[in-house]
């Protein structure tokens, strides 16, 4: 399995990527596979201003529907339109081209207290 080093993670196994004030989000390499194939990806919380651990969407795979929780506060700016005609980009490229949303984060520094790669690696068992 993936953990890339320049993200941190959430026990709820979505990832964050922060550049500046924006933060890309998206479920984790372990998240996809214990879902299986993803099938639909759908987030109706564009404009919007949520607090940390907030529900922001809904991914569903073949098995089952998962709620997407928001890892810090701040405001959806814009889902990946590429999700809408290809959702299994989830599962072939969850670090990459399969992101979820991207935000305006309220408070950079809650990112940094989210666990790391080595944290979220022990979490999973992995």
């Amino acid at each position: 399995m993936n953990f890339p080093d320049n993200l941190r993670y959430t026990k709820d196994h979505e990832w964050i990527k922060l550049e500046g004030n924006t933060a890309t989000i998206g479920i984790t390499d372990f998240a996809q596979r214990e879902l299986g194939d993803i099938v639909y990806v759908e987030v109706e919380t564009v404009g919007k201003t949520l607090m940390a651990e907030a529900v922001f969407g809904t991914v569903e795979a073949v098995k089952t529907v998962s709620d997407l929780y928001l890892p810090v506060s701040g405001t959806i700016n814009e889902v990946n339109p590429t999700l809408a005609n290809s959702p299994e980009l989830v599962n072939s490229d969850p670090y990459g081209e399969g992101w979820m949303v991207k935000m305006t984060v309220n408070s950079p520094a809650d990112v940094d207290a989210l666990m790391d790669a080595a944290a979220y690696k022990q979490l999973t068992g992995a």
